[in-house]
């Protein structure tokens, strides 16, 4: 069946939107704009698999309803959509519409405000290849079931859209795999040549010190040149062993950091946008996790936020930011279980700044900077 001018203009606008965003997440947002658009629905939403498979997260949403705004109402646990897509069940077709289980208890309510008219959608699933990644949910008020021709359409979209998904996870694992032989290579070279060296230089001290024949005044200098060279081999093996294992387990900073936010968004349905527009010193990356893992662990437990976005930029040294559009943050709240001092702790470990302040109209803004 030959296509439209217009479907093909789609089509084009598809591929162009994905090629030129940044990472998925903006992709599948401009994508879900696209298809809102020109195919008349109203709203939109996307569901990912994480890379490991074992959970689903909202990547993308266009102008949910009231009702499905709440993160607690789009967490990552199983829907009817979801669960089709666990049974297998988008293996041969699509599905032009489907009840929507998340909207089910404000539907039999007749909470018309909170869903807008919204009850039914259309989902098409997401693949490359034979594998499943995730699902994207089209609606909009007084719902019908979708035609054959726009459902193939949508089809070809997610087509699209699931080798942009591939496309972008392989340059991340790359870059995954080239940051962590940097750390390991590095993480070598601390124990082949400076590690060996120092006790070289211990064992020589430690002969030193008993041929001598007076170690009254000689003596003293040797000890102390003894002690800081057993100071040195400590401290490289601590940093061989950080470099190798740590919260990152062994991953890149930027790996480490996409997993952490996937798994923050199925689990709270707060989405995140994250920004790198830098990369930390290795010997940095460890405390700038753990100051970020802190900053959503609040945002989980204190902020009544629906977003967060994380940024780190590189002008004048590395600057980590995390601002939330929740509550904010209360100066007399920092000995209630906000982790405050262990944030700045961890940023005077690497000889950094420490921050944090309520942002106006709403939020909380945590900020790191160091050279």
């Amino acid at each position: 069946m030959a296509l439209s001018a217009r479907d093909l203009r789609l089509l084009y606008d598809v591929a162009e939107a994905l090629n030129r965003a940044p990472d998925v997440e903006r992709a599948l947002d401009e994508t879900l704009r696209i298809a809102i658009e020109l195919l008349g629905f109203q709203s939109g939403w996307v569901w990912l698999r994480s890379d490991e498979e074992t959970s689903f997260y909202l990547a993308a949403s266009r102008n949910l309803p009231p009702y499905l705004q709440e993160p607690v109402r789009m967490t990552g646990t199983p829907c009817w959509c979801i669960e089709s897509v666990l049974d297998g069940d988008f293996a041969t077709k699509n599905v032009d519409a489907i009840e929507c289980s998340r909207l089910r208890p404000a539907v039999k309510k007749r909470q018309t405000a909170l869903t807008r008219g919204m009850a039914y959608h259309a989902s098409v699933a997401l693949k490359f290849g034979d594998r499943e990644l995730g699902i994207m949910n089209l609606t909009a008020p007084r719902f019908r079931k979708v035609s054959s021709s726009r459902l193939r359409l949508l089809t070809t979209i997610a087509y699209q859209t699931g080798i942009a998904i591939e496309r972008a996870r392989l340059a991340e694992r790359n870059a995954d795999l080239a940051r962590t032989q940097e750390r390991a290579n590095l993480a070598r070279d601390l124990h082949d040549t400076f590690t060996q060296d120092l006790t070289a230089l211990s064992l020589q001290l430690e002969a030193a010190l008993q041929s001598l024949q007076r170690p009254e005044n000689a003596g003293r200098r040797v000890k102390q040149a003894l002690e800081l060279a057993r100071a040195g081999v400590a401290q490289a093996r601590e940093s061989v062993e950080r470099l190798s294992g740590g919260a990152l387990r062994g991953r890149s900073f930027e790996r480490a950091v996409s997993e952490l936010v996937r798994t923050f968004t199925s689990q709270t349905g707060i989405q995140v946008q994250v920004t790198l527009q830098a990369h930390p010193r290795i010997e940095h990356e460890e405390q700038l996790y753990a100051v970020l893992t802190e900053a959503l662990t609040n945002v989980r437990k204190h902020a009544a936020a629906k977003h967060v976005d994380i940024s780190m930029t590189g002008r004048n040294g590395i600057r980590l930011r995390v601002d939330d559009d929740g509550a904010g943050y209360l100066p007399r709240s920092a000995r209630k279980g906000f982790g405050v001092a262990g944030m700045r702790e961890r940023a005077e470990l690497i000889g950094g700044g420490f921050s944090i302040r309520k942002r106006r109209p709403r939020g909380t803004r945590v900020e790191v900077g160091v050279q």
